[in-house]
């Protein structure tokens, strides 16, 4: 292999080095017994991936635009650009299915040894110095605390981590002048890859620009220097500027950056055009204030062997503090790249505690969760800050007591914080002596090979014990769920086998192994959880009894004679077996009339939707007739709820949760009243004899025949049918129907039929799909335009060649 690809591969090789043997030491799966489904890692990230893994293998129900299996069919584009457009993505169909688990750490594991790797080629690519510290800094930066504190649970956010070196990249072939085609590509791959961090890359990478055209001499457009070298490798001789032009050139640069960023997002725009539509029709989530976290436990988590989910996780190796702190002590180098530099590093560290820049990093909306996602910029800088030092060489003994002192003094600062832990102290108490020390010995033979594995171990040990600890507290900390093991399988197996899609949906049920069980399980179900699940939905399932966690986001499956004819559930997984009902079909019709308006209670929202009266009242003890099913909705209550000997655990509590309405059982002994946690709830009694007969009604007037495809659906109906279509969909936005206009019929897709009407086709096309086609085409337009003019002005500008004697 080429020396020049050494730097990066060892930097890669210490990135994974460093996680695994962090997950090896705490014995975290897939190196011990403790697993890592937390969170949205369990619940989002791994059924996403393995959704992703069905429809590469060809065996989802949908495609691209639309998903049949989860929210009772939901538009998945917005879900596929949020969490699954990486580039890294795909590789989960490499395994097998049942190992998806395995896929997915594998990714995380890859995408952060990538970032490694892309950070060390852009040091190298910054300026001189030894190859070794590029590969120690290049890891410093993939194994940050964000990365291995934050990134390890939320992999779609790493690509994030790569974006932001090749994002530097790009401004760097900017400010040259170079690649105006390669430069937008690596834009558009960066936002489609993950757009959330992205954004903050984008706006990390432009401050870096500005120092780098405040702290170089190369300014000048070289567009407009004939005599420069247009080879890969060549240095390009700086021309002679007054300070005017020397803005004027800076301006121009910035102008070409923002060009370069305009193509590339808008090439990226057929995926993040949805996107954005698909969070503005999302069930809105909590609207927080920022509350920025104390300095001390900011210092704190400049430190290894830390955590905490509301601070910024922003340790990087001791190394990098050392080095940016021997940077203001060092008169080797330019005052003006000293103080910008360092400069660079607290605004960014300022700007994530001030309210109005901590929006504008989040694209003004405070996250739900940890609000500090933007500090893999901030430790990325601080790389880029220790590398302007070292590009200099060595610091020298005055500049390196500095950075010690500046390194003693964070220490000392960040005591106070209820964060700090004993480890911490002494990883970086220790590390600092073996990086202090290495910078001290000769740089050459021997004692350089001892400086850099004095270096490097440093770099290992704290990554790997910061890994450890961090996958320790999440456990202690976060929601937990069950990994994917032999209960999963055998449960996944039963429900295809018993799959009849689209002639009745199989639901994957309770007890809940994730929130996207359909997606992980099999099946067709109301359970969903993402980041767009949509308002009508929510609203829907919720005025029909369902549960919900995360405020409404998270959907769980409705166990429910009612709803579960009404959306076709023929099949349904119910305490460890399947349990097989008699559905409608996908699509019915009801009379001509009004759509229902639902009120407060399901047990009267789910008759309008049946259009007949099948529950019926306890009597004034609280019992109900013998043989009816006893239903109880209390979405407020959080305890145990029974009929007899029948028990069920509610969960409910708005607004983070909502119980579900539950069943306790058919009532088999006259006057027995159920027992609740606490009054509140409402109970109702529902008459199965009641239910078939309302259900034979419906049936009598139902579609003969349903076709599903990946993008919409057709269906045969009776002769002489009139009246109103309701399909067991919700109406999201994007349906279309031929030849008349989808509408809602409490919640659902509907369709009003002309007479005559024998035949109905619907098709779901995204929201924002064709606009975001044709931003597309007009970036590509750009592209070409500007590709094409570079090109032009390089003939002008090369010299002609001599003439043959």
């Amino acid at each position: 292999m080429p020396n020049t690809k050494r730097p990066y591969l060892l930097a890669a090789l210490l990135t994974a080095a460093a996680v695994c043997g962090g997950d090896a030491v705490a014995r975290v799966f897939p190196f011990g017994p403790r697993h890592r489904a937390v969170n949205d890692l369990a619940n989002q990230f791994v059924p996403f991936h393995a959704h992703l893994w069905d429809l590469l293998r060809g065996r989802a129900d949908g495609g691209l635009l639309l998903d049949w299996r989860a929210g009772w069919g939901t538009s998945f584009l917005p879900d596929y650009g949020t969490y699954l457009s990486s580039p890294f993505a795909p590789l989960v169909a490499l395994l097998p299915r049942g190992d998806i688990e395995y896929a997915v750490y594998a990714i995380t594991v890859l995408k952060t040894a990538v970032a490694a790797a892309a950070m060390t080629f852009l040091l190298c690519r910054l300026g001189p110095g030894a190859r070794w510290w590029a590969s120690v800094l290049g890891a410093s930066y993939a194994l940050c605390g964000w990365s291995l504190a934050e990134g390890a649970y939320n992999p779609m956010w790493l690509d994030g981590l790569i974006a932001f070196p090749l994002l530097c990249l790009v401004g760097e072939w900017v400010r040259e002048g170079r690649r105006p085609l390669l430069g937008p590509l690596v834009v558009a791959v960066c936002w489609v890859a993950n757009f959330y961090t992205a954004y903050m890359a984008t706006l990390g990478a432009a401050l870096v620009l500005l120092v780098r055209l405040a702290t170089t001499d190369s300014t000048a457009d070289p567009t407009r220097d004939p005599t420069r070298d247009t080879g890969p490798g060549a240095v390009r001789p700086a021309l002679p500027a007054t300070a005017r032009t020397t803005v004027r050139a800076g301006l121009r640069v910035m102008l070409r950056a923002g060009l370069t960023t305009g193509i590339g997002i808008a090439l990226a725009a057929p995926v993040l055009v949805p996107v954005l539509l698909g969070s503005r029709h999302a069930h809105p989530g909590l609207d927080r204030e920022f509350d920025p976290a104390p300095v001390t436990d900011v210092l704190a988590r400049l430190l290894p062997v830390t955590y905490s989910f509301a601070t910024p996780a922003a340790f990087v190796c001791t190394a990098v503090p050392l080095l940016v702190g021997a940077l203001l002590f060092r008169r080797d180098v330019p005052g003006r790249e000293r103080w910008l530099w360092a400069g660079l590093c607290v605004a960014v560290v300022a700007s994530m505690q001030w309210g109005p820049t901590h929006l504008l990093w989040h694209a003004f909306a405070t996250p739900n969760g940890s609000p500090y996602r933007q500090t893999f910029v901030l430790s990325g800088v601080l790389v880029l800050a220790a590398r302007a030092g070292l590009a200099h060489g060595p610091p020298d003994r005055r500049a390196l007591l500095g950075g010690t002192a500046v390194v003693l003094a964070l220490v000392a600062g960040s005591l106070p914080s209820p964060f700090l832990t004993p480890w911490a102290l002494l990883l970086t108490g220790v590390g600092l002596a073996a990086v202090a020390g290495a910078l001290l010995l000769p740089g050459r033979g021997r004692y350089g090979v001892l400086a850099a594995l004095l270096v490097t171990g440093t770099l290992l040990g704290q990554a790997a014990a910061t890994t450890a600890y961090a996958d320790r507290e999440r456990l202690a900390r976060l929601d937990d769920y069950p990994p994917w093991g032999a209960e999963q399988e055998r449960r996944a197996a039963a429900l295809a086998a018993a799959d009849g899609w689209p002639a009745y949906r199989t639901d994957p049920g309770l007890p809940r192994v994730a929130g996207n069980d359909p997606l992980l399980l099999g099946g067709q179900g109301a359970a969903y959880y993402s980041s767009h699940t949509p308002a009508v939905l929510t609203e829907t399932l919720t005025a029909l009894g369902g549960g919900w966690t995360s405020r409404g986001r998270n959907l769980l499956s409705l166990d429910n004679p009612v709803t579960d004819a009404l959306f076709g559930v023929g099949v349904r997984w119910r305490d460890g077996r399947l349990v097989r009902a008699e559905p409608l079909p996908l699509v019915t019709v009801r009379p001509p009339g009004p759509a229902p308006a639902y009120g407060t209670s399901p047990f009267r929202n789910q008759e309008l939707l049946l259009g007949s009266r099948v529950y019926g009242a306890p009597a004034a003890d609280g019992s109900c007739p013998v043989g009816t099913e006893v239903f109880l909705w209390a979405p407020d209550v959080t305890g145990t709820a029974g009929l007899g000997t029948y028990e069920t655990r509610l969960l409910g509590g708005r607004p983070k949760r909502r119980a579900a309405l539950v069943s306790l059982g058919i009532a088999r002994v006259p006057g027995t009243k159920p027992f609740v946690p606490a009054p509140g709830g409402e109970l109702a009694c529902l008459d199965h004899d009641r239910l078939r007969t309302a259900l034979t009604a419906l049936r009598a007037r139902a579609a003969t025949s349903v076709g599903i495809t990946s993008g919409g659906l057709t269906a045969t109906l009776p002769p002489g049918t009139t009246g109103t279509a309701v399909v067991a969909a919700p109406r999201i936005a994007g349906w279309r129907c031929e030849n008349t206009k989808a509408g809602s019929y409490g919640g659902l897709l509907a369709i009003d039929l002309a007479p005559g009407t024998t035949t109905l086709t619907c098709a779901f096309r995204t929201p924002g799909l064709r606009a975001g086609l044709t931003a597309g085409a007009g970036g590509l337009l750009l592209l070409a335009l500007r590709t094409a003019l570079a090109a032009r002005n390089g003939r002008r500008a090369r010299p002609p060649a001599p003439l043959s004697p």
